[in-house]
């Protein structure tokens, strides 16, 4: 099938190429058996492929699919508090809602609600908290599998600081982490994140698991919380009296590698952040959550300056929803008031958006831009007749401005189609 309508999408970085964009406006895709096959111009892909199906979506605009590098599964029914800073809003907001996991029904339900809310935002791709519940993370896995998206999750692992019922015995947190692996990682879209919550909840028991996983499993990824907050990042130090610094405590356990995205990353030092490019690890920057807990500004460009990888996740429910066009919205907003904020140009928000979660996931090969090969993932974006985002499009200058106003107009109601694989995974 070929695919006609406005196509963006950026295949290198942005932040190192002037020219990263490519951009066509009427443009096309041409997707076998849920491969990219080409893209570009269309009338180059019709006059290269004369015999295939034509599908015109022209008035809309074809994307990568959305990827998501940090949110938390059962927090979805967590949204919308305000006035809280980190940990008193985890204590008074969010635990006790991750203790209704216990409950597989509770935990099917909001797993539904969840993988419907990723794709209808147009997210095909997510790093996901699971639970601290064995039964309540393998429901997420078999949904997620059913519903086409590319998830990677993992049992949530926490021994202290916590409510009682979160907490897990290190015996019990291999066995149940081995289990999940050998069910789930690998299995079609699926993989396996080992995840503990945050060294604030995690002892040197637990973090020496993780590290055995993370030996015994070559292909897992790693997941966890890094310097949110200044409260969390002194009680880490008093914990972790042995450890240079909030990173060290979890490079002491070798969990800072190439599979590691950390979250947040607001608060850290200049020695973390050159240790951190050292270990080719991720940051997952959550705008709207640092915003909305408090938190601070991510000093974006201290990391890119350093060649930390930098993605974006929407970090549900400390941040403000779904929509990952958001979060870039965010971070632009977030950049140009910070203290020594980096300007975002419209094209280092869609790589942000796409292909830099796809390279912190480990995917850079699988998805997050159109290279022939590459997976049909792809989110079709049609805004309402009346809508803001439908005047400007009508009145964009050119293909920069068009995409600018993407990320500071486009959100849920815009996205008509998400699609995986070549899969069609939710339609409006």
């Amino acid at each position: 099938m070929i695919f006609r309508a406005a196509v963006f999408h950026v295949p290198l970085n942005p932040f190192s190429n002037d020219q990263a964009l490519a951009s066509f406006d009427d443009g096309a895709l041409f997707v076998d058996r849920g491969r990219i096959i080409a893209s570009g111009d269309y009338s180059d892909i019709r006059a290269a492929h004369p015999g295939e199906p034509v599908r015109d979506m022209r008035g809309g605009i074809i994307l990568p699919g959305l990827i998501d590098t940090h949110i938390h599964y059962p927090q979805v029914r967590a949204l919308g508090g305000i006035g809280h800073t980190l940990l008193d809003w985890l204590e008074q907001h969010t635990l006790p809602e991750e203790s209704r996991f216990r409950d597989n029904r509770y935990a099917a339900d909001v797993a539904d609600e969840f993988l419907y809310l990723l794709a209808s935002h147009g997210t095909t791709t997510a790093m996901v908290f699971g639970a601290h519940f064995a039964g309540a993370t393998a429901i997420l896995f078999e949904k997620a599998r059913a519903s086409g998206l590319r998830i990677a999750s993992g049992l949530v692992l926490s021994d202290r600081n916590l409510r009682p019922e979160l907490h897990h015995t290190p015996e019990r947190a291999y066995l149940e982490s081995t289990e999940l692996i050998r069910r789930f990682h690998g299995a079609g879209r699926l993989l396996y994140a080992v995840t503990p919550r945050f060294a604030l909840s995690a002892s040197e028991a637990i973090l020496d698991v993780c590290r055995t996983l993370m030996q015994e499993h070559s292909s897992v990824r790693f997941q966890t919380h890094l310097n949110e907050n200044p409260d969390e990042i002194q009680s880490v130090a008093h914990l972790f009296r042995g450890a240079p610094d909030y990173l060290g405590a979890y490079e002491h356990f070798g969990l800072v590698t190439r599979r590691s995205v950390f979250a947040h990353s607001v608060h850290t030092t200049d020695s973390e952040i050159t240790r951190m490019a050292a270990h080719s690890c991720s940051v997952a920057y959550c705008p709207a959550s640092n915003a909305a807990l408090g938190s601070g500004f991510f000093p974006f460009e201290r990391h890119l300056r350093a060649n930390v990888r930098i993605a974006l996740g929407t970090d549900v429910g400390g941040g403000t929803g779904f929509g990952i066009l958001k979060e870039s919205l965010q971070a632009y907003l977030g950049q140009r008031l910070a203290p020594g904020g980096f300007l975002l140009t419209a094209p280092q928000l869609l790589y942000l958006c796409t292909l830099a979660g796809a390279r912190a996931m480990g995917l850079e090969n699988e998805t997050g831009d159109f290279t022939p090969g590459k997976a049909a993932d792809f989110v079709y974006l049609r805004p309402p007749e009346r809508s803001p985002l439908a005047a400007v499009m009508r009145n964009a200058p050119d293909a920069e401005g068009l995409l600018a106003a993407v990320h500071t107009l486009g959100d849920a109601e815009s996205i008509r189609e998400t699609w995986v694989e070549g899969e069609c995974v939710f339609q409006r």
